[in-house]
């Protein structure tokens, strides 16, 4: 089985994106086929037409000159049609798999047709949601509506449609596609890429004022819909029970300023560690400094149909966590069992579950191990993959190749 792959972009970038798709690939890879993998221009400038990053080989294609909205776009998709014509007529690959955003999908579809190959689309979040979220639109406004009804024209002109989450399966499936042309490949994890939680270095809670601390961390980007707000809102009353927390706050993003705006404005400002973006292999030792991480994402299209990896990565490591009960963690996540959910919204409820939580440490070990063996019995990316099997031999006829 030979695969080419459409990306938004790859490694070396981190995001959950890249991390998904290594995870795909490598594991695609176990099974004997052999795959390709193209990035679109917002990869960025790069400085060579292909590039190896830990053992896979990505195409790149070239940035176009900057234009206005709409013509970037097209200008865009030119510039993938081009590169993936000349990567398929070179590999003769027996399946097209493009990735969100649907800016991939169209490109695939049209040389796919073009050379007589299947094109699959794998749907991972639905972008106007998150282009809400990061205020570059609005929901029901035009633009937001165009996004949505290419994502629908796509949907409908491909062979077969992937996603993530059973969340994203049912819109899909409301806009008129078959149950049976949508199959889900659900996040995972590989349980060997984390370690277990460790012991915390010591000189590094010291430098960040944690001695004696109850420390409640979030690690990751700063995005409006991680909830990182409500985090601060609960607490004052958490303090008011546990004087002694902290929150640590490790990375960054648009949310930052107000973050640490709102800290000051509550009181709380010497209550809150900011320690900014960390390089990737320091990540770590700051996880080994949390004792309970929190992930109180509040509700939208967005949280609600999209499961995330954090949880999932925070089970691998045996670690334990608050979350919001956004349909996207309810997917995931076994309440008292692999984590604690609380209401997505209130700031109360957050607060009573981070008491609880600090409340009845004698059952972390449980949770830990509850965690740790939904992943490697459940959530691991062998199990999610062989998803595809049955459509791609379908697809292409190859069965067991």
């Amino acid at each position: 089985m030979r695969v080419a792959h459409v990306l938004d972009h790859s490694i070396p970038l981190h995001s959950g994106y890249t991390f998904r798709t290594a995870n795909i690939l490598k594991e695609q890879r176990a099974l004997g086929w052999e795959t390709h993998h193209l990035t679109s221009p917002k990869q960025g400038v790069c400085s060579e037409e292909s590039e190896e990053v830990d053992g896979l080989v990505f195409h790149r294609t070239p940035v176009p000159p900057a234009s206005a909205p709409v013509l970037g776009e097209i200008a865009m998709m030119k510039a993938i049609e081009a590169r993936l014509t000349q990567l398929a007529e070179a590999v003769r690959p027996d399946i097209l798999h493009a990735h969100s955003p649907v800016l991939n999908a169209l490109p695939a579809i049209k040389v796919g047709r073009r050379l007589g190959i299947p094109v699959v689309y794998e749907v991972r979040a639905f972008w106007e949601d998150a282009a809400v979220d990061h205020g570059t639109t609005t929901e029901g406004s035009l633009r937001y509506r165009l996004t949505r009804a290419l994502e629908s024209y796509a949907f409908k002109r491909v062979d077969h449609v992937f996603t993530i989450c059973e969340g994203l399966r049912k819109d899909i499936v409301g806009r008129g596609i078959s149950r049976d042309n949508v199959t889900v490949i659900p996040n995972a994890v590989n349980v060997h890429s984390f370690q277990m939680s460790g012991q915390a270095d010591a000189s590094l809670r010291a430098q960040l004022g944690l001695d004696g601390c109850d420390v409640v961390g979030f690690i990751g980007s700063f995005y409006a819909y991680e909830g990182l707000d409500l985090l601060l809102d609960a607490m004052p009353a958490l303090l008011e029970r546990r004087p002694d927390t902290r929150v640590l706050l490790v990375g960054g993003g648009p949310q930052e300023a107000n973050l640490k705006a709102q800290a000051r404005a509550l009181g709380i400002a010497d209550k809150v560690i900011f320690t900014g973006r960390v390089p990737h292999h320091e990540v770590q030792r700051y996880y080994d400094l949390i004792d309970v991480l929190a992930y109180p994402r509040h509700s939208m299209r967005l949280t609600e149909l999209v499961t995330p990896l954090k949880p999932l990565e925070a089970m691998a490591q045996g670690r334990v966590f608050v979350a919001s009960d956004v349909g996207g963690h309810k997917e995931l996540i076994r309440h008292g069992e692999t984590g604690m959910l609380f209401k997505a919204g209130h700031a109360e409820s957050l607060a009573e579950a981070l008491k609880s939580m600090f409340a009845g440490q004698e059952q972390w070990p449980a949770m830990r191990q509850h965690g740790r063996h939904f992943v490697e019995e459940v959530r691991n990316w062998t199990n999610s993959v062989a998803n595809y099997v049955p459509v791609y031999e379908r697809l292409t006829g190859q069965v067991g190749r």
